[in-house]
């Protein structure tokens, strides 16, 4: 479920509202999106692959977390490298390659 937007990473380009299926976010009145609705958050990541500065994070969870949660916590999540952790994971953005073509496992690659 969306749980985190960086407003000093955000470039107010409104991907994340127009990609959102469930129409969570609002564009706020100094002209960032917000989630305004985050029950209707679907956790289908869509916003968060989109971000093209990585500003957004979506926790792996159907319900919201708590609000002293680790999956709030800015600081936590940057030292993490959370942001940007599922587009580097499927290959989105300039210069990145999907994950499944990074893996080096035999039983996927093929190798002996």
């Amino acid at each position: 479920m969306i749980e985190v937007i960086v407003a000093d990473r955000c470039i107010s380009c409104d991907i994340c509202i127009a990609v959102c299926p469930t129409d969570v976010f609002d564009r706020g009145p100094d002209g960032f999106p917000v989630v305004a609705h985050q029950e209707d958050c679907q956790t289908c990541f869509m916003c968060e692959v989109h971000c093209p500065v990585d500003a957004l994070y979506v926790a792996p969870y159907s319900t919201a977390v708590e609000e002293n949660s680790s999956h709030r916590d800015v600081d936590a999540l940057t030292a993490s490298g959370e942001f940007g952790r599922y587009r580097a994971v499927v290959g989105w953005g300039r210069g990145r390659r999907a994950g499944a073509r990074q893996d080096r496992n035999d039983l996927f690659t093929g190798r002996p």
